[in-house]
């Protein structure tokens, strides 16, 4: 099993951010290194163009520039659904699927996922 590390102010921007955005979705690109079977994520980024609605978020993954440094998304399911859907699974971008669910205070409405929907374990660094 992969392990995902994250610094805890980093995942405080991504359950803020959900949280300003709900009850619409909130999507954002992460930028990391992968060393063997851990991936620790350094960066946030606001995808272009990207759309929020009730139920759904959308980016154009064609107007990023080429970055190796991607390593996935995060999106908010204000549902409450802490599972990635088919959906997500089909258009996931990079290597994991960060979701973060309401009411989006705590590493408890996060959890991270490869293309498989195994569920990988989650490491906030202090």
């Amino acid at each position: 099993m992969s392990t995902v590390c994250i610094r805890r102010d980093l995942l405080n921007n991504v359950l803020n951010n959900a949280a300003s955005m709900h009850p619409r979705e909130m999507l954002l690109l992460l930028r990391g290194k992968k060393n063997k079977d851990e991936i620790t994520v350094t960066e946030l980024l606001v995808p272009p163009l990207a759309l929020h609605g009730r139920g759904f978020t959308v980016f154009q993954s064609h107007m990023l520039p080429i970055d190796f440094s991607l390593v996935g998304t995060v999106h908010s399911h204000p549902s409450g659904v802490l599972q990635p859907s088919l959906a997500d699974l089909h258009h996931a971008f990079g290597r994991i699927i960060m979701i973060v669910t309401f009411p989006y205070q705590n590493e408890y409405n996060v959890a991270v996922f490869n293309h498989s929907k195994e569920k990988l374990l989650l490491k906030i660094i202090e």
